[in-house]
């Protein structure tokens, strides 16, 4: 057993006996252990007091080089200071070579969105009027592209939320943050029709809630997300669809049409504008498609072949 092994199992020896830490939590210590000794040791260290703060960097890059992510070379990190930590303590080490040192930052991933034709589809698909879940499924979808609900809020949203008068809502979201939102005139017709057939499922002194269950309880999210996915399987959309989907097509096509990302921050409500930035990416991404589609010089042509 090298000196590295030996002294990597001596600290989740004492993660497991004295901090009580779970297996799952160990496994994932130890495995992040492991796979920085590999580097280390083939950089010839004889243990973990020799490493130096530039091992550790050439560790993390190696292995940013094989494609592990930032979130995952975070926990690494994090497994490594606390080895050291231990070995501080004991005082086999006389410093922590991994304080400083930050993991590569991910990319950050764009949100999946329908274009307006395949939301127009997904909502215009002709249903069984007849039906109480079609129409409440049809009201839901509405609501969330209308005025882009998160899934919890929209679950939370009881019968007298809505103001049908005024076309608006009242949510509480995140962070304990109201907001004030607009209902569209196609969301508003759907919610009318499915008002009427919801005593069907629950009467309104028995349930508050907007939408219901076939047991007239109020609507959880797994029941929510199974249910989008099914309406766009019978619509013939050739992705799967989710709450967020909705919400995030709701953001695009605003900045699509306005680009006023500030108005699209309060309808989402979020704390930071940065948050909301990341569809003006989406944004460009759409701007490039026309741009490439439309401008005579957008691409390079082959004069002899005319291609």
């Amino acid at each position: 057993m090298s000196n590295f092994t030996e002294q990597t199992a001596r600290y989740l020896h004492h993660l497991r006996t004295v901090r009580q830490l779970s297996a799952h939590t160990l496994d994932n210590y130890g495995r992040d252990l492991r796979t920085v000794t590999a580097l280390l040791e083939a950089r010839g260290l004889p243990d973990w007091p020799a490493v130096t703060p530039q091992d550790i960097r050439m560790a993390v890059a190696a292995l940013h080089r094989r494609g592990l992510g930032g979130k995952s070379l975070q926990r690494l990190l994090s497994s490594v200071r606390g080895l050291y930590s231990h070995l501080l303590q004991e005082g086999l080490a006389r410093d922590n070579p991994a304080l400083g040192i930050s993991a590569p930052k991910s990319p950050r991933r764009l949100p999946h969105t329908l274009d307006p034709d395949a939301v127009n589809h997904l909502l215009d698909h002709p249903r069984d009027g007849n039906d109480p879940l079609q129409l409440r499924d049809r009201a839901m979808m509405e609501l969330f592209y209308s005025s882009g609900l998160r899934l919890a809020e929209l679950l939370s949203l009881d019968i007298d939320t809505i103001d049908q008068q005024d076309a608006s809502l009242v949510v509480t979201g995140k962070g304990n943050r109201t907001r004030h939102l607009p209902v569209g005139a196609p969301a508003l017709a759907a919610l009318r029709e499915w008002l009427k057939v919801r005593p069907l499922l629950a009467s309104d002194g028995a349930e508050k809630a907007l939408f219901v269950s076939q047991r007239g309880q109020r609507l959880g999210a797994r029941s929510v997300q199974q249910r989008l996915a099914k309406q766009a399987r019978e619509a013939g959309l050739d992705q799967h669809l989710h709450p967020h989907m909705l919400r995030h097509s709701f953001a695009t096509h605003l900045l699509e049409s306005s680009s006023d990302l500030r108005a699209v921050q309060e309808l989402l409500g979020h704390a930071n504008l940065s948050t909301t930035q990341i569809y003006t990416h989406l944004d460009f991404q759409h701007l490039a498609r026309v741009y490439d589609g439309a401008h005579p010089r957008a691409r390079k042509k082959d004069r002899k072949s005319g291609e």
